[in-house]
């Protein structure tokens, strides 16, 4: 009886090259997303955001203003290069409570679906662009 080893093959964590390229143009359009329409209007006029807010849910303008550093941190993070992985799944964390908020807070489930769907998308970023973590953590130390 004859065994045959399997022989390891080399993987890598950088995607294909038309992959890549669609990960970039994701990364370029919710980064620029976040920056001027998401984040952007937090922190350039939050009392105006929370007089037009949801009636019966009150956002200290502080975390709104919070959120909107942390958004616009997110969309340039998207697009540096040692940051796309971290960025991604803190965006994605990011809008996962975002959705916890419009389902649970605001008592609207049915604007959950947007958040959500931009979560699985920043997890899918931050998985194809898991190479940047360890040079994200060689930045830090």
């Amino acid at each position: 009886m004859t065994a045959i080893a399997a022989t390891p093959t080399a993987t890598t964590a950088a995607p294909s090259k038309v992959r890549n390229r669609v990960l970039w143009t994701l990364q370029i359009v919710l980064g620029l997303f976040f920056i001027i329409a998401s984040g952007g209007p937090k922190l350039v006029m939050p009392q105006t955001l929370i007089d037009n807010g949801a009636a019966g849910v009150s956002i200290p303008i502080g975390l709104l203003i919070f959120i909107g550093v942390a958004e616009v941190a997110g969309g340039i993070g998207l697009m540096v290069r040692r940051l796309t992985g971290p960025a991604a799944a803190g965006l994605s964390v990011l809008t996962v409570l975002a959705a916890a908020t419009q389902a649970f807070l605001a008592d609207k489930p049915a604007m959950a679906i947007f958040p959500l769907a931009l979560a699985a998308i920043f997890a899918w970023i931050a998985y194809e662009r898991r190479a940047s973590f360890s040079t994200f953590t060689n930045l830090v130390k």
